[in-house]
């Protein structure tokens, strides 16, 4: 579905049919998700920038380019990046895609099970913990309940990640538009249940990590490529994002 909000052509018509569903109820996905997936690219760049050479993107979906990995080589060509999903499509297209590239792996993996997730034999080979990592959870956790503890799967990937490791978050939100119940019930039928988080709930996710500068924003006005977006361009984007650095 969200492949299919970005344009892209790797999706299903059962995916289409719910995705149209959404839109038809919800407009604004579609400037969401690509506002989502814009900051998304401008996160990598800036880790990387500072310094990241390894990556895992947690959640990645179908592989839509560019990928991670392309982004971060475009500054850094020895930049490692594991993906992973819990689809098994996904992964699919990532041995199509991905996996061929030097230095990106791919687990099929789930993000509520994070202790698997570092024992994966992709994360062990392809990610050194002695160094920085940065750790992608882009439009992933408002797909995680409250009862699932998002905050302790965090910890836990979190835990072995030494200073200078950054974590980079985007999540859903109704802070900027009442609730589309007819959306989050086909979220329920096709996916999971949409757990859509306030600015509140969101911040603790970062504990043990400085903002970097804007903090935690909607995603568009973090770090813009040109002129911040005027109220017109923000108002449809319900997704907040932010990029910390854990410095202890």
């Amino acid at each position: 579905m969200y492949d299919y909000y970005l344009g892209g052509k790797d999706n299903y018509e059962i995916d289409r049919e719910a995705a149209e569903h959404i839109i038809g109820q919800s407009p604004n996905i579609l400037d969401s998700a690509r506002a989502n997936r814009e900051f998304l690219l401008r996160a990598v760049r800036t880790v990387v920038a500072s310094g990241i050479r390894q990556i895992i993107d947690l959640g990645t979906g179908v592989p839509t380019s560019p990928n991670t990995h392309e982004v971060a080589r475009e500054i850094a060509p020895e930049t490692r990046v594991v993906y992973i999903d819990n689809d098994p499509i996904v992964a699919a297209h990532a041995d199509a895609r991905l996996t061929s590239t030097p230095g990106t792996d791919f687990a099929l993996a789930d993000a509520r099970r994070p202790a698997d997730i570092l024992a994966h034999p992709a994360v062990r080979d392809r990610i050194d913990f002695a160094e920085p990592v940065a750790l992608l959870l882009v439009a992933v956790l408002h797909f995680v309940s409250d009862e699932e503890d998002p905050a302790g799967i965090i910890t836990t990937l979190t835990e072995p990640m030494v200073p200078g490791s950054h974590l980079v978050i985007s999540h859903g939100t109704l802070d900027f538009h009442g609730p589309e119940e007819v959306a989050a019930e086909v979220y329920r039928k096709s996916t999971a249940a949409l757990r859509l988080r306030g600015h509140a709930e969101i911040v603790p996710f970062f504990d043990g990590f400085t903002m970097l500068e804007p903090g935690l924003v909607r995603v568009p006005l973090w770090r813009p490529d040109g002129p911040p977006p005027d109220a017109g361009a923000l108002a449809p984007v319900g997704v907040y994002g932010g990029v910390g650095r854990k410095t202890s």
